[in-house]
């Protein structure tokens, strides 16, 4: 499975969606994970939630980045964005408080080995399916 984490420091998950200067990226399995790149954004919003209003969609490259993540863990995100975000299919989380990217890591590869839970299955199953996934999805 592959995530991606909001980061400023490339150590914790300490960015909200909109401001990250970095998206690092990790394949993670349930018996251990690789680093696969760093993404790197030159215009970032601001974390007090005032956003410019000059037409500039900011968050197109952000999305198009995760493109074959299936989940992605940052600080905040607003509603529109995890709306988009979402539409690429690919899971947003919000953690509560900055967090170890290590930490994060390991959270997600012992869910891998016991029984995930039903929105880590989904993830998991949205991955590996295309347009069709939409069809018929109750849940």
């Amino acid at each position: 499975m592959r995530i991606a984490v909001a980061t400023q420091d490339r150590q914790r998950v300490d960015a909200h969606f909109a401001s990250a200067r970095t998206f690092l990226f990790y394949d993670i399995g349930p018996e251990g994970h690789t680093f696969l790149e760093a993404v790197q954004f030159d215009t970032v919003s601001a974390e007090d939630g005032n956003h410019k209003e000059d037409g500039e969609d900011r968050l197109s490259a952000k999305i198009n980045a995760l493109e074959g993540a299936s989940l992605l863990f940052c600080r905040a995100i607003g509603g529109p964005a995890a709306a988009r975000v979402v539409r690429a299919r690919v899971h947003p989380i919000k953690l509560p408080a900055d967090e170890a990217i290590s930490d994060v890591i390991d959270r997600v590869r012992s869910m891998l080995k016991g029984n995930p839970p039903p929105w880590l299955r989904k993830a998991m199953r949205d991955g590996d399916a295309g347009d069709e996934r939409f069809i018929d999805d109750d849940e």
